[in-house]
């Protein structure tokens, strides 16, 4: 058994409580953020460089040093779509091949947001498109891919989609596919 309730919404999100009965028939409650989910993308250029960027985040109160990303926030949306949309958007880049990564569940205890991983190669530049505070204030940084990997290593990139994709697109590349 288990019942929703919506406590509150805004943008794309909701706060549900829920009721949720054990394997014992005990009946409890938790509360966590629904989401339409996300998309994020390792771009990678032909000198093999990632493009990364640093991108405020409020719960932090800082910078945050990410892959490019965004919500899902157009309804029925292909997530290829939304991430192919969402780099151009964020770094001025489009992509002409895409290879799909995995899915990140970063929060699973708070949320049911799930990260859709892409990894972006043959970049082309295109106008930024930049949408909200947050992309307006963006900083982009092309990063070596191996230099990345070492940032995960040392704690200097912490993000947990950023961190899955840029490790699962190493491997990738260090497969030659």
């Amino acid at each position: 058994m288990r019942t929703k309730k919506e406590l509150h919404s805004w943008g794309v999100w909701s706060l549900i409580e829920t009721t949720v009965a054990s394997s014992t028939g005990e009946l409890f409650e938790r509360t966590f953020v629904d989401s339409p989910g996300a998309v994020g993308a390792v771009a990678v250029t032909a000198d093999g460089d990632v493009v990364m960027v640093w991108q405020y985040r409020a719960p932090l109160d800082a910078m945050n040093l990410e892959i490019p990303a965004g919500m899902r926030d157009i309804e029925d949306e292909d997530i290829l779509l939304t991430a192919q949309r969402e780099l151009a958007e964020e770094v001025g880049f489009v992509a002409k091949k895409w290879d799909y990564l995995g899915v990140c569940v970063s929060a699973a205890g708070m949320t049911n947001s799930m990260v859709s991983l892409f990894l972006a190669r043959d970049l082309s530049a295109v106008d930024l498109d930049r949408h909200g505070p947050e992309e307006r204030e963006m900083q982009i940084s092309l990063i070596a891919l191996d230099d990345a990997i070492q940032m995960i290593e040392d704690g200097s990139i912490t993000d947990a989609k950023s961190v899955m994709g840029l490790m699962l697109a190493h491997r990738r590349i260090s497969r030659g596919q």
